[in-house]
């Protein structure tokens, strides 16, 4: 009977779509599902819904939650994370502390000010949950979903013996959108992706072994499709390689899209996939949800209809059941430190690369060179990245403050002094979850 633990199990989407697919594996479907989360509240709706979807399908497993984390995780032999470490009433002033100074963000919870303030909170409670594991499951595998990807996967892959790696869904989710534009089946689909987390590029796509990136060529040249992802379309017009993570996020990632009023009008206003690249679009969205998720999570537990229990296209499922389940071997594209697999991105930065899950562990597989501006692109966030994971780790401020220096949307904007008083203004405002810094002052 595996045991899986639910770190931030108040996530509550993620919860249920997490247990729904691990439940689909027969060699898995008799677990121990430990809930934890800091919010009571939140905590009993994940119980209540977990043991629904327990119940509908008719599985043997066993439901238990507690607010207690070392308790969650004691024993476990797979552990999940969907935390978010401080409050939207915390997180909104790493977006609009930077709209005052003109740097306009979508998303936010990745790279740029805002993700690397999103960072600084994060990794001492990432790094803490490693530690809690090495005490009472050493053994166990970590699998985060949490953002900023690269930067806590980073942080605790530099400091703990934890075997993890970090899961996002654009890698999967982009080529079945690929496949889908040039009507081919996915399973007729091959591809080679790696780069960073959230900019990843598909080496080679093929449809039956056959280079499928002149179909998507002319796909994108369709007005409807053009237009269904922008930014993403014209880096791919013009730097020959497609990208993983959708057009609002990427609009944020580079110099290009949202330096000036009139570039976001053309490039991020209209038509920019499932995240509009209009200002703070997730900031809205995490503001309606607190507003909304009782209702919507007391609804869903209340609906008379049969729960869809057919498995979903996250990969988290299918690599525990390949670690700790019937073994059957499962590859996918995941976060881990680059030692000697992406040979033109620097060493030991977090990289987005194919890994093998087996119950042997996690291998991850030599990629070799990445086209070279594709590179160059992933290089300079790869960069930034260390320097804020080496802010969070030692307390120090100026590697943040030099990170968001060097941000290719910041520095499009900003002077070096506007960029020093920004961040001296973020870091006031998240100061109270900051407990690693001595001093802000830089």
């Amino acid at each position: 009977m595996p045991k899986i633990t639910f770190i931030g199990a108040g996530s509550l989407g993620f919860t249920r779509g997490l247990v729904r697919d691990v439940l689909t594996f027969p060699a898995l479907a008799d677990s121990t599902l430990s809930l934890m989360d800091i919010d009571p509240e939140r905590l009993e709706f994940a119980r209540t819904a977990v043991q629904r979807i327990v119940d509908a399908g008719g599985y043997p497993a066993r439901v238990e939650a507690t607010l207690d984390r070392k308790k969650a995780l004691e024993g476990a032999d797979a552990v999940l994370c969907t935390i978010l470490a401080a409050p939207t009433s915390v997180w909104r002033h790493d977006i609009e502390i930077p709209k005052k100074y003109g740097v306009d963000i979508n998303v936010g919870d990745t790279r740029g000010p805002a993700g690397v303030f999103r960072a600084l909170r994060t990794i001492p409670v990432m790094v803490d949950i490693c530690r809690d594991m090495e005490a009472v499951c050493p053994d166990a595998i970590l699998l985060n979903y949490t953002n900023p990807m690269a930067m806590l996967c980073r942080a605790m892959q530099g400091v703990s013996s934890i075997q993890l790696s970090g899961l996002c869904h654009s890698v999967q989710g982009t080529a079945g959108m690929l496949a889908h534009w040039i009507g081919a089946p996915m399973e007729e689909i091959t591809y080679l992706c790696a780069g960073i987390n959230h900019q990843a590029f598909y080496i080679d796509f093929k449809w039956n072994g056959k280079d499928a990136y002149p179909l998507i060529r002319e796909a994108v040249e369709k007005p409807d499709i053009y237009q269904s992802e922008i930014v993403r379309n014209e880096m791919f017009k013009h730097l020959g390689y497609y990208v993983t993570e959708s057009s609002g996020h990427n609009s944020e990632y580079v110099a290009w899209f949202r330096k000036r009023p009139d570039l976001i009008e053309k490039y991020c206003t209209h038509g920019t996939g499932w995240n509009p690249g209009k200002y703070a679009y997730i900031l809205d969205e995490y503001l309606r949800r607190e507003d909304t998720w009782r209702d919507e999570t007391k609804e869903w537990l209340a609906r008379e209809e049969p729960i869809d229990l057919n498995r979903g296209h996250e990969y988290a499922a299918y690599i525990i059941n390949a670690t700790r389940g019937d073994g059957t071997l499962f590859e996918f594209n995941g976060n881990v430190r680059n030692h000697g697999l992406i040979d033109n991105l620097p060493d030991g930065c977090c990289v987005e690369v194919p890994i093998l899950a087996s119950k042997r562990g996690l291998d991850p597989m030599h990629v070799g060179r990445m086209p070279a501006q594709c590179a160059a692109l992933c290089s300079i966030s790869a960069h930034n990245e260390e320097l804020a994971v080496e802010s969070a780790l030692t307390g120090d401020p100026r590697p943040a403050f030099h990170s968001i220096c060097y941000d290719p949307l910041t520095s499009a904007v900003l002077s070096l002094e506007e960029i020093r008083n920004m961040v001296r203004e973020m870091f006031a405002a998240s100061r109270d979850y900051l407990p690693q810094y001595k001093s802000v002052e830089f």
